[in-house]
């Protein structure tokens, strides 16, 4: 298949909940400089851009990309379907991957798993994720499309969790999108049970303390080796568990079609 994939990493410093959570450090580098480097070691993700917004605020991505030599995209602040549609247009795409800048434990095989299940069923699927349900620790969200899809939401997607989100006017028309899912192979789900996402600074905890455990030994740990970490030092799972669950669903639950209230935690409001 001759097609140009292009992985677009959202990021932004003007976070309600944590502000500059991109910039804060993991293992002498900001959290934002150790996704790309995770999502570059996946085999598949292609050319990666860094997708932050023309604020001023967020000079500081725009400074970082210059030195670390990311490829580097600013749109709109707000409406991330325009910002992810102009960013993979910009840079030439066929097939666009959507990675948020809040997964800093992803793990790369993970995104070649459900590129590799995308690229083999290209005909037969307009949209990928590995999030319609969740079956993997939350963080390691991967949702791939080609850009004929991206457009149609572009042009037609009107809610404002539509434009927001990105990607929900796709998932959520299931009568228009041919919509595939990937789980776990190992038949487990942990979506609800661990929480590897970077939202509050109990998850910054949570992840700084995984990274001061595992990166030098091996930078790129995955999955398991993360797993292994919790089972042998339960202590450290204890750090953010208070928000296992939590997610932006619950504050759409009476719009969205395909989420159950049973795929997140209606008992904390951020």
């Amino acid at each position: 298949m001759n097609m140009k994939i292009v992985t677009i990493i959202q990021a932004r410093t003007s976070s309600t909940r944590l502000p500059k959570k991109v910039l804060m450090p993991l293992a002498g580098k900001t959290a934002l400089s150790r996704l790309v480097e995770r999502v570059m070691a996946s085999k598949l993700s292609g050319e990666i851009v860094v997708a932050t917004t023309t604020e001023s605020n967020d000079n500081p991505i725009r400074e970082l990309c210059l030195l670390e030599n990311f490829n580097c995209f600013s749109g709109h602040p707000i409406d991330l379907l325009d910002r992810h549609y102009k960013a993979a247009s910009k840079f030439k795409a066929d097939i666009v991957v959507k990675i948020p800048s809040d997964c800093p434990l992803i793990d790369p095989d993970i995104i070649d798993s459900v590129l590799e299940f995308y690229m083999h069923n290209y005909s037969d699927f307009d949209y990928v994720s590995n999030l319609h349900p969740a079956t993997f620790p939350d963080g390691n969200d991967v949702e791939v499309m080609s850009i004929s899809t991206l457009r149609t939401a572009w042009k037609e997607a009107k809610k404002n969790f539509e434009r927001e989100h990105a990607t929900p006017f796709i998932w959520e028309n299931r009568q228009r999108f041919r919509i595939g899912n990937i789980t776990w192979d190992k038949g487990l789900d942990f979506s609800m049970t661990h929480r590897f996402t970077l939202d509050y600074i109990e998850d910054y905890q949570f992840i700084s303390k995984v990274y001061d455990e595992l990166y030098e030994n091996n930078p790129l740990f995955g999955l398991n080796e993360i797993l292994e970490l919790l089972e042998r030092k339960p202590e450290i799972a204890l750090i953010n568990n208070k928000y296992l669950g939590v997610n932006w669903y619950r504050h759409h639950l009476s719009e969205l079609k395909t989420i159950k209230p049973s795929e997140t935690n209606l008992k904390i409001v951020s």
